[in-house]
C-alpha cells in the first residue's frame, strides 16, 4: 500500500487535519508506528501514547479535545477510529487474501454438496452429504462440515472448526448410558465468522442456529439445539450448553459458561469467566459465578479481599465480649 493521508481520509470519509501529502505504507499501534505508518486512537487511557506517537497519521474520534492533540502530526477525524483503521488493514491485507482459483485435481467433492459462487475451500476440508454453502465463503484448512449443514453467504471459518458433530445426548436405562441419535443439523446464517477449533454440535432434532453477523472466537463449544441471534460477540473458550437461547447483540467474555435450556436477553453483556445458570434480562451487564449485576459483583469482590481483616476483627471483638 502507498497512499497519501488525504487519499486515506477520502476512503474512510474522514476530516483531514495537518499535512495531507504524508505517504502511508503500513499500519501499527500508537507506540510502534513509524513515520510511514498510520495508527488509531480511541480510548482516553492511551492519550500519552497519542501525544508521543511517531505515526505519520492517526485516526482520532471526531469529539477528541483539541488540547489533547499532538502537535505537528497529521490527524484524520472519523466517527469510529477502530473501523477506519480496519479499512486500512483491509487494503494492506489484499495480497494475503489473493486466494487460489480453480479446483485442484486431487479434490474430492461429494456430489450432493452445493457450493455457491465465489466460495474458497482450502485443502484438508471435509464437506459431507447434502451440505449447502452459500456464496463468497472462505473455509480455511481442515474445516469439517458434516452432513446436512447449511452455511449462508460470506461466512468465514478458520482452521480446524467442526460444524455438525453429534450433540452430547444420552438416555440412561438400567444404569447404562445409551446414545440418542442426533438427526438434526446446523444452520450458519450470512456474515458469520467462526474461529479456529470451534465446535458447533448438530441438533438432536431441528437445527442448531447461529444468527447473521455473529462473530465466534477460537475454542468455543456450542452444544446441540442452541439458538444464537444476530450480531453477537462470543470470545475464546466460551461454552454454551444444549438448548440455550441467546438473543441478538449479546457479548460474552472469555471462558463464560452458559447452562442449558436458559435464555440470554438481547444486548446482554457477560463478563469473562462468569457462570450463567438462569435466564438473563435484556441489556443486563453481569459478572461472577453465579453471575450478578456487575456493580454488585465488584463490591463483593472488594469485600472478599478484606475477609482476613474482617475475621481478625471479629475474633478480637469476641475476646472482649466473652
Amino acid at each position: 500500500m502507498r497512499l497519501s493521508a488525504q487519499e486515506i481520509a477520502a476512503k474512510v470519509g474522514g476530516d483531514l487535519m495537518g499535512d495531507g501529502s504524508v505517504i502511508i505504507e503500513g499500519a501499527a499501534g500508537l507506540n510502534e508506528a513509524s513515520a510511514r505508518e498510520i495508527s488509531f486512537f480511541h480510548n482516553v487511557k492511551y492519550i500519552e501514547s497519542l501525544q508521543n506517537t511517531k505515526a505519520g497519521a492517526v485516526f482520532i474520534p471526531k469529539n477528541t479535545n483539541g488540547t489533547a492533540l499532538p502537535q505537528g502530526r497529521t490527524l484524520i477525524r472519523v466517527g469510529n477510529p477502530q473501523w477506519a483503521f480496519a479499512k486500512v488493514l483491509e487494503i494492506l491485507d489484499e495480497k494475503r487474501r489473493n486466494h487460489p482459483e480453480g479446483i485442484h485435481p486431487k479434490a474430492h467433492i461429494e456430489p450432493t454438496a452445493v457450493i455457491g459462487v465465489g466460495t474458497i475451500i482450502y485443502p484438508g476440508c471435509f464437506i459431507g452429504q447434502n451440505v449447502h454453502i452459500g456464496e463468497n465463503c472462505l473455509l480455511y484448512p481442515n474445516v469439517v462440515l458434516r452432513e446436512d449443514t447449511r452455511i449462508g453467504d460470506r461466512v468465514i471459518i478458520q482452521p480446524g472448526a467442526v460444524i455438525g458433530s453429534d450433540g452430547y445426548g444420552f438416555a440412561t436405562q438400567n444404569g447404562h448410558h445409551h446414545k440418542i441419535p442426533q438427526i438434526g443439523n446446523v444452520v450458519i446464517e450470512d456474515d458469520v465468522e467462526i474461529g479456529a477449533n470451534v465446535t458447533i454440535d448438530r441438533a438432536t432434532t431441528g437445527s442448531t442456529r447461529i444468527g447473521a453477523g455473529t462473530k465466534i472466537d477460537n475454542l468455543v463449544q456450542i452444544a446441540h439445539n442452541v439458538q444464537i441471534g444476530p450480531d453477537c460477540l462470543i470470545t475464546a473458550q466460551v461454552g454454551i450448553a444444549g438448548s440455550a437461547r441467546i438473543g441478538h447483540h449479546v457479548t460474552m467474555g472469555g471462558q463464560v459458561g452458559i447452562s442449558g435450556h436458559i435464555s440470554i436477553g438481547d444486548g446482554a453483556v457477560i463478563a469473562a469467566q462468569s457462570g450463567v445458570m438462569s435466564d438473563v434480562e435484556p441489556g443486563a451487564v453481569l459478572f461472577g459465578s453465579p453471575v450478578r449485576p456487575i456493580k454488585q459483583a465488584m463490591k463483593l469482590e472488594a469485600i472478599y479481599g478484606k475477609l482476613d481483616d474482617i475475621y481478625e476483627t471479629i475474633k478480637q471483638l469476641r475476646k472482649k465480649l466473652l
